[in-house]
């Protein structure tokens, strides 16, 4: 099994590269849409949130731009979020794996923002990082997630910085190109020669 981590802020272009991949053959894992699919069907989950972050629950669903507004304005809270939801995305992440594995999958790709921090690089066969420039993230947040500029802003200002990336990954894709599907098929390329025959051509 062949585990690749992808990480870089939000709005960065991962998306693109996950789904790269997944057109090649890979399983593609996206904690984001994980974590959202946990806060929708996992009580333990929202019951420590709410104890944390006092008023995030309403109805029994989570306020996640409540949460948000709490999170990414207080790197302390940042942390304790990340420590509340790590191990309940970790196991969602295993059981896929092994899943994965039992049907003779051969790659695997790990999506998150927080891959490094997590501990959970460490388990990754290679690292890779996505930048791109920040005016484009910025917008991209704002359309996909239906917020303030403001909101998209301090976003981005509570997760590391590119440099961190570069620093720590293995390899980098830069989304400087004139359209998302541009830039995915320079992903394509990429993982092509990085994985060979791991996957399909």
């Amino acid at each position: 099994m062949y585990i690749i981590g992808i990480t870089g802020g939000s709005g960065a272009g991962k998306s693109s590269a996950l789904r790269a991949l997944k057109s090649l053959g890979a399983l593609t894992l996206d904690c984001d849409a994980i974590y959202h699919k946990l806060l929708a069907e996992n009580v333990e989950l929202r019951v420590e949130l709410e104890a944390r972050f006092n008023g995030v629950l309403s109805c029994g669903e989570i306020d996640r731009k409540r949460l948000g507004s709490i999170v990414f304005s207080d790197p302390s809270a940042l942390l304790d979020l990340n420590a509340i939801t790590h191990k309940y995305v970790s196991d969602s992440i295993a059981e896929s794996i092994a899943d994965w594995e039992a049907k003779g999958g051969k790659v695997v790709a790990i999506d998150a923002i927080a891959l490094i921090e997590s501990g959970r690089a460490d388990r990754c066969d290679v690292v890779i990082g996505v930048a791109a420039p920040r005016e484009t993230r910025i917008l991209r947040i704002i359309n996909r997630d239906k917020i303030t500029r403001e909101q998209a802003e301090l976003r981005i200002s509570a997760q590391k910085p590119d440099s961190f990336f570069r620093e720590s990954c293995d390899y980098m894709l830069e989304a400087v190109y004139s359209t998302p599907q541009a830039f995915e098929e320079n992903c394509k390329h990429f993982f092509r020669g990085l994985i060979g025959g791991l996957i399909d051509a």
